[in-house]
């Protein structure tokens, strides 16, 4: 309660300071976004909860402490480095990263740890027995790629220079379980490029239950086309990075499941059946039972078929668990075993709206946990001993996501958020409690705990500084709206009518009045994704209130393809990635201009990644609305993106040439009439710089004037010391120059 009050008298205060902060707007600047990071939200780190529930711990100075979640009292010290005494060689008294063993005995340390791609790394691993009070390293030699305790932490699991090992801590032997991994060849117990980014698969090895098994992925991407990448270090030469990467059409990995069993000390392989000739199908998850199978799951290439396979981990035989197919493609998806062995939770978009089901292990529906019109979105666990499942829906409105527990017969659906808009969730290891992070398109990030039921135990934070930032600099409300699409095209020459979900920033000061005011449109429009929420929007929230103190009017429209309103629109685009997304911005921006307000002649669009494929798709078909675009780090021609994505909504340019042709920008660099910004990381293992490169390839030989600004070194996220205001000055500077000029400075419309 003492917390509670606390934040009570804050948000008392606030009202006192807010109508004396509106009485003079404080101007919002790129340096206070940023350099000087004035604006950014106080955040909660991720809890490692323990074993019991209730504590989780946390990193502070080189000290893991023992937290009470209820009551954020500090209850204790797990770790302090100052405390070692043991002389580990390598160690030098640091670490960044940490993880408890099953029973909490031995904790794994992480130091120096280096970044790969997006979610990999390798770093030096140590390991602290709390008992014994004793530091040890793991390996002598290079780095480690995710170490991992067996069950009953006696030995730790870890991948080096593309090889599997494991260690027996009691005896401190090393046994070398793989030896023929080579660099840009084979690879086991870790992912190649593709399937990280892709499938988030980056730990391609799992323990089993009791300890005596190591199952694995062996990735051979020997005959995998490789992409090379120049850095400039201020050598005499530029530093060339290789890597293995598949783009449309070319060879993927061909990926085996192995069994390793420890007393034997050999692997067998799993027999999963493959499809003939080239062994296409994808193996993106691995996982034991609680009885002791390993379920292996499979994708065609075509990711429109996905079984699940239970092996025999003495043989390696294989029994078909489940499968499922769809007329479209399918969401990658994985199963939730009950420990008792009766069955598992799978989430499938079946219905038409992608929902929770309960199948018993011989792959029998049993029950369908949630139905309806609506979707899940996220699924939280399951609380075997009450029988209850814990998930996040879209259940009352697409752009807002509630929690909510439902028991495993289906019955006893319960609401446990309360406020309107967009809630998430983290819960103890024994879902007595929950981290409730909620915000909405206006109100910044808020953290309670909750207990299972959703009352609130404790605030966390509420960013009242945040709040107290909004008023002093009078920022204007977002504001949701619905955009009205007539006579749309649509697959099989049908017609679509329908809305599209949209929110505004609208200029309200008496200097604008009367005023047909410049539009920029945000978009990404990426399949399943979404824009509009009602949640708050970070860092770029304060840049488009900028904007919108300097006149402009900014909007965000959700087009068909987009998530959470069911698998018939995001799937809608399947084959035609480009085509219905950017009739609908056109249309969006054409309705935009009829607004009294717009100015129809001074609408831009700005769009990052796929939306900087939207961007610039925009700009060249609707050279009729759009006066400017901002493309950053676009695709510009799905044929040089990666393999596992493109092909998940496009097939391959062989198969599907027409949708390849008519939707990539590339095709369209002679439609431009006005102004574009192209802007790459030149060190972009996502999408490559080559996209860019082609592009400017294109409007150079027609003879087009463009603007553009590449980073060295840079990747996808163009992050690196003083990037993001560089390239936001450059961007709102050409926004000012080409879009907010007067309109005898813009570009004269035939």
């Amino acid at each position: 309660m003492k917390n509670i009050s606390r934040a009570w008298r804050l948000s008392l205060l606030l009202l006192f300071l807010l109508p004396l902060a509106a009485l003079a707007q404080k101007p919002i600047t790129l340096d206070d976004i940023w350099t000087n990071q004035v604006f950014d939200t106080k955040g909660i780190p991720g809890f490692r909860f323990q074993n019991d529930g209730v504590h989780f711990t946390r990193l502070a100075d080189g000290v893991i402490e023992q937290v009470d979640l209820r009551t954020g009292d500090k209850t204790g010290q797990l770790f302090d480095v100052a405390s070692v005494t043991t002389q580990a060689p390598g160690w030098q008294g640091k670490f960044k990263n940490y993880a408890f063993s099953a029973d909490e005995s031995k904790i794994l340390l992480a130091a120096d740890v280096e970044q790969i791609y997006r979610w990999s790394s390798r770093a030096q691993y140590f390991v602290y027995d709390r008992q014994n009070k004793t530091l040890s390293r793991l390996h002598e030699g290079a780095k480690q790629r995710y170490a991992s305790f067996s069950p009953d932490a006696s030995k730790i699991a870890f991948v080096v220079d593309n090889d599997l090992y494991y260690k027996d801590l009691s005896s401190g032997k090393t046994t070398r379980v793989t030896s023929d991994g080579k660099t840009n060849a084979i690879i086991n117990g870790a992912s190649d490029w593709v399937y990280e980014e892709e499938f988030t698969l980056v730990r391609a090895f799992e323990w089993s239950p009791d300890g005596q098994k190591l199952a694995y992925l062996r990735f051979d991407e020997s005959d995998v086309p490789e992409y090379t990448m120049e850095k400039y270090t201020g050598a005499d030469y530029p530093e060339q990075v290789s890597f293995k990467y598949p783009k449309v059409g070319e060879k993927n990995s061909v990926v085996t499941a192995h069994i390793y069993q420890l007393p034997a000390a050999k692997s067998i392989p799993v027999d999963v059946p493959m499809r003939p000739a080239d062994k296409d199908d994808y193996l993106p998850r691995i996982a034991w039972t609680p009885s002791g199978q390993l379920c292996l799951t499979q994708m065609n290439r075509h990711q429109d078929e996905l079984r699940l396979w239970l092996a025999d981990p003495a043989s390696g035989a294989c029994r078909s668990l489940l499968e499922e197919k769809s007329k479209y493609y399918l969401e990658l998806q994985e199963p939730v075993f009950l420990s008792d062995g009766s069955g598992f939770v799978w989430q499938s978009e079946k219905s038409g709206f992608n929902h929770l089901y309960r199948f018993d292990m011989q792959g029998n529906q049993q029950t369908a946990l949630t139905k309806g019109d609506w979707e899940v979105t996220s699924f939280y666990g399951l609380d075997e001993k009450l029988g209850q499942v814990y998930f996040q829906a879209a259940a009352k409105n697409p752009m807002q996501r509630e929690l909510y527990t439902v028991k495993l017969n289906g019955k006893g659906r319960s609401k446990i958020s309360d406020a309107a808009g967009f809630h998430s969730a983290q819960f103890s290891s024994t879902y007595d409690y929950f981290i409730d992070t909620y915000s909405t398109a206006n109100t910044p990030p808020q953290y309670a705990v909750r207990n299972r039921q959703g009352k609130v135990v404790r605030l966390l934070e509420q960013n009242t500084g945040t709040q107290l930032q909004q008023s002093e600099c009078s920022t204007l409300p977002v504001e949701f709206m619905k955009i009205p699409i007539k006579n749309g095209s649509a697959p099989d020459g049908q017609v679509w009518n329908g809305e599209l979900n949209a929110w505004m920033i609208r200029p309200t000061a008496p200097q604008f009045a009367g005023q047909k005011l410049p539009v920029l449109m945000y978009v990404y429009g990426g399949p399943g994704s979404q824009q509009v929420t009602d949640a708050w929007k970070g860092a770029n929230y304060w840049w488009f209130q900028m904007l919108a103190q300097k006149g402009y009017v900014v909007v965000c429209v959700d087009n068909r393809g987009t998530g959470a309103r069911g698998e018939e629109f995001k799937k809608m685009t399947y084959l035609d990635l480009g085509k219905y997304e950017s009739e609908d911005q056109i249309a969006a921006a054409k309705y935009l201009g009829t607004l009294p307000f717009a100015d129809p002649a001074r609408i831009g669009i700005f769009g990052w990644s796929y939306g900087g494929y939207m961007s610039s798709l925009c700009l060249f078909k609707g050279n009729d609305v759009f006066e400017a675009a901002i493309a950053v780090a676009p695709v510009t021609n799905w044929k040089w993106y990666d393999s596992i994505y493109t092909e998940r909504y496009m097939r391959t340019e062989k198969e599907n040439p027409d949708g390849y042709a008519k939707n990539s920008p590339v095709n369209f660099a002679e439609q431009l009439k006005g102004e574009y910004l192209l802007v790459h990381g030149m060190a972009d293992d996502n999408v490559h710089f080559q996209h860019s490169a082609e592009m400017t390839n294109q409007l150079i030989l027609n003879n087009k004037q463009f603007d553009t600004m590449f980073y060295p070194n840079l990747n996808h996220g163009i992050s690196g010391p003083n990037s993001k205001i560089h390239l936001y000055n450059l961007m709102t500077r050409f926004l000012d120059e080409k879009l907010k000029g007067t309109t005898d400075t813009k570009v004269v419309r035939p």
